[in-house]
C-alpha cells in the first residue's frame, strides 16, 4: 500500500492473492489493508491538502501531465497486466491504457481554467464574487471491470483542482492500481496527496471513509446495493457524495436502421470485456419486421468470436472475472431456457483443453425471452445477449423506461425525426445513437434513477470535487 509517500505492508501482515481469471495462475499476494491503515492515509491526505490545494494550478498540472507520459511509456506492461488480473483481451487493454492517460491529460489542462465569477451588485456599497475551491480530501472507491481508466477518472480531475485522494481498488484487480501509483511517485507526486489502500475486505476501509470527518467527498462505483448503503451513511455528515452505480441498458434497433452497421455495434457494445462493462447492451430489442434477418446477422457475427486467453492477440472475448461472475450469468442463462427460452448459440461453460483452468463462458444470444425473467431484470455483466421483438417506438420507449435502472442505453435509426425525440425521451443519463462506445473523457458520464449521482469524465468530472464560494464586499 502507498501511504504518505511510503510503501507499506499491512498491519497484520496479512495479505490477499490475486489470481488470473483465465488460468487460475498466481500473480502475487498484496497487503490486507483495514481501518487503520485507511485512517493513516486519511490523516495524511489531510496534512497535505492546505499545501497541494493553494499550490498554483499550473504545477499540479505538470504533474499529472508526467504521469501521463510515464502511463504511455509504460502502455504495455500496464496493457499485459490488466489482461492478466482482470481477464481483458489484450487489444481492449491497450485501449484503456490510452483512455486513462487522456484523463490524466485533459484534466491537467481542465484544472488550470476553474474560473470564479463576479456578479453585478444590487447596491453601490458592495461588491460580489464567486470562488470555485476544492472541496478537500476525497475517499475514491473504484472498480475492476476498468481499474485503470475507473480509477483515472474521478483521480485525475481530484488531484487537478486540488483534492488530496485515498483510495481503495477493487479486490479482483489491485495491481493495475499499485502500478499507477508506482508512476505518481515516480512523477514526483508530494507525500500524502495521492494513497492507496489494498483490501480484501473492503467494509472496514469503506467505514472509515464513510466516518472520517476529514474525508469530505465520496466516490464510489459499483454495485447499486452498495451505492445505497454508502449513500445512507454519507448522510450522517452530509458528505458530498457521487456515485455511478449498475445499468440494464436497452439497445433497440428499428426497422429503417442500416442492419450491417446495428449488428455490429450490437456485438461490440455487448461483448466488449465479454459482456463485462457498466454500459455494455443488457437487452436488445429488435422492430418485428427485420427481426429475423437482424438475428442471422447478428448470431453469424457471434459465432465468429474468437475466445481464449487474453494474451492471445486474436481473441476477442475472456473469462468472467471470478466464480460469482459466472454463477450470476450461468443462472440467467438457466433461468431463461427454464422459462422457454430459446438458445440460437452458446449457452455452457468452455471447459476443454487450456480452458479447463479459467472461467469461459461461451457468447450467448437467446431468443423467445420474457420480460418476466431474470435476464430482463438483473444486470448480467457477462457475454449473453437477449434478443426482443416489439411492434411501435411507444412500446419500446416503454420497455427501455420500465427499470428502475438508468446508466445508458443505445439505439440505431436513420430516421433523423425519431433519433431527436426518441433520445429525448429516453430515461438514461448516457444514450447513443448509432454510436455503441459513446464514452469520452471530455464527456460527462453517469446515470440517472438508482443508476446513481453526479457525473465523472469532462467538466462535469470537474465541477465534482470543487465548492462554490460566495463572498460579498461591503466597502
Amino acid at each position: 500500500m502507498f501511504i504518505d509517500g511510503r510503501w507499506v505492508k499491512s498491519d497484520s501482515g496479512r495479505t490477499f492473492e490475486v489470481r488470473n481469471p483465465a488460468t487460475g495462475d498466481l500473480l502475487a499476494s498484496v497487503p490486507a489493508g483495514g481501518r487503520a491503515e485507511a485512517r493513516r492515509a486519511i490523516e495524511a491526505a489531510g496534512r497535505a491538502f492546505p499545501m497541494w490545494s493553494r499550490l498554483p494550478a499550473q504545477e499540479r498540472a505538470a504533474l499529472l501531465v508526467k504521469v501521463r507520459e510515464l502511463i504511455l511509456q509504460r502502455k504495455e506492461h500496464l496493457a499485459r497486466l490488466l489482461a492478466m488480473e482482470g481477464g481483458k483481451p489484450i487489444v481492449e487493454a491497450r485501449g484503456e491504457v490510452h483512455y486513462a492517460a487522456d484523463f490524466f491529460g485533459f484534466f491537467a489542462e481542465e484544472g488550470k481554467r476553474v474560473y470564479g465569477e463576479l456578479i453585478p451588485t444590487h447596491a453601490l456599497e458592495k461588491r460580489l464574487m464567486v470562488l470555485k475551491q476544492p472541496v478537500g480530501v476525497a475517499g475514491i472507491v473504484t472498480i475492476w471491470n476498468f481499474p485503470l481508466a475507473g480509477l483515472a477518472r474521478p483521480v485525475a480531475p481530484a488531484l487537478a483542482v486540488g483534492c488530496p485522494v485515498v483510495v481503495k481498488p477493487a479486490e479482483q484487480t489491485p495491481l493495475t492500481a499499485v502500478a499507477l501509483f508506482e508512476l505518481f511517485e515516480e512523477a514526483g507526486m508530494p507525500p500524502g496527496v495521492a494513497n492507496l489502500i489494498t483490501a480484501f475486505e473492503p467494509e472496514e476501509v469503506g467505514g472509515e471513509l464513510l466516518e472520517n470527518p476529514l474525508v469530505r467527498k465520496l466516490n464510489f462505483t459499483g454495485s447499486v446495493e452498495v451505492g445505497k448503503l454508502l449513500m445512507r451513511g454519507a448522510a450522517d455528515q452530509v458528505k458530498r457524495i457521487t456515485l455511478e452505480l449498475g445499468g440494464h441498458a436497452p439497445f433497440i434497433i428499428f426497422e429503417e436502421a442500416d442492419l450491417d452497421a446495428a449488428a455490429k455495434g450490437a456485438l461490440l457494445s455487448k461483448f466488449r470485456n465479454g459482456g463485462q462493462t457498466c454500459i455494455c447492451a443488457n437487452r436488445i430489442y429488435v422492430q418485428e419486421p427485420i427481426f429475423e434477418p437482424f438475428a442471422t446477422r447478428f448470431v453469424e457475427l457471434v459465432k465468429g468470436l474468437k475466445m481464449g486467453n487474453p494474451l492471445d492477440e486474436a481473441i476477442h472475448v475472456g473469462p468472467l472475472i471470478d466464480e460469482q461472475a459466472f454463477l450470476k450469468v450461468k443462472g440467467h442463462v438457466d433461468d431463461a431456457l427454464a422459462g422457454g427460452a430459446h438458445l440460437l448459440v452458446g449457452g455452457s461453460r468452455r471447459e476443454e483443453g487450456d480452458f479447463s483452468r479459467g472461467l469461459f463462458f461461451e457468447p450467448t444470444v437467446l431468443t423467445n425471452v420474457l420480460h418476466s425473467m431474470r435476464i430482463m431484470k438483473e444486470e448480467t455483466f457477462g457475454p449473453v445477449a437477449p434478443l426482443i421483438p416489439f411492434g411501435t417506438e411507444e412500446e419500446v420507449l416503454r420497455f427501455a423506461n420500465e427499470t428502475p435502472y438508468g446508466l445508458a442505453a443505445f439505439f440505431y435509426t436513420k430516421d433523423l425525426s425519431r433519433a431527436v425525440r426518441f433520445a429525448e425521451k429516453l430515461e438514461y443519463g448516457i444514450v447513443g445513437v448509432n454510436d455503441p462506445l459513446p464514452g469520452a473523457v471530455q464527456a460527462p458520464f453517469g446515470g440517472i434513477k438508482q443508476s446513481g449521482i453526479g457525473r465523472e469524465g469532462g467538466r462535469s468530472g470537474l465541477e465534482e470535487f470543487l465548492e462554490t464560494k460566495f463572498i460579498s464586499f461591503g466597502l
